[in-house]
């Protein structure tokens, strides 16, 4: 599913209009966005959990050469499932 097809169901589902759902699609997307940005996180209950994590620098190998680079360090972001995203899957 991509982001036009979630903004769909989404309509479809909520009773929105599709430019509506776009709009709601789009705030929760720069939410979640915007708290990772400043180093938070967002819980979902049920659904799961966004957060940040800091990845320490390392040293690689380039595969075509097996020359050595240095990787720097990184903030990334981390999503954990929730017990009721696992269940509903399985």
């Amino acid at each position: 599913m991509n982001k036009n097809e979630l903004v769909s169901a989404v309509a479809e589902q909520a009773g929105l209009e599709k430019g509506k759902a776009q709009s709601a699609v789009d705030a929760v997307f720069a939410a979640i966005t915007g708290e990772l940005k400043k180093g938070g996180d967002v819980r979902l209950v049920g659904f799961g959990n966004f957060s940040v994590s800091k990845r320490a620098a390392s040293t690689g190998r380039n595969p075509q050469t097996g020359a050595e680079v240095q990787i720097p360090a990184r903030t990334v972001p981390k999503f954990s499932a929730g017990k009721g995203l696992k269940d509903a899957v399985n």
